[in-house]
């Protein structure tokens, strides 16, 4: 149950997440700083090969963002931070629930044993 794919892909989906939002803050934290080159997570792809091959487990990559730069050569973008942060945010609330959810299923059945 534990080691389940559905269990498997929504913990490697947390962690991934995880890592974008600590990006994402990085790079909002850098949005004035000259030369900073913010950084993309990327994860969804590879996980949805992982599950269709039976796995789930996977490993997010870090990548530099390819926005256009700024006069002071940073390519921060504060509006697509804000979004993503949004969209990350939500993904992460989505998937704790789904883990939440299969936990409660397994101490429901172990209350009623």
């Amino acid at each position: 149950m534990f080691e389940s794919v559905t269990t498997m892909a929504l913990t490697s989906a947390l962690d991934a997440l995880s890592l974008r939002q600590r990006a994402i803050a990085n790079n909002i934290a850098n949005v004035n700083t000259p030369g900073f080159q913010a950084q993309r997570v990327s994860f969804e792809d590879v996980l949805a090969r992982s599950v269709a091959n039976g796995d789930g487990v996977v490993k997010a990559s870090m990548d530099r963002s390819l926005e256009p730069t700024r006069l002071n050569g940073s390519n921060v973008n504060l509006d697509t931070e804000t979004l993503s942060n949004i969209d990350t945010v939500l993904r992460y609330q989505f998937a704790a629930r789904a883990v939440e959810g299969t936990f409660s299923s397994v101490r429901t059945a172990m209350r009623t044993t």
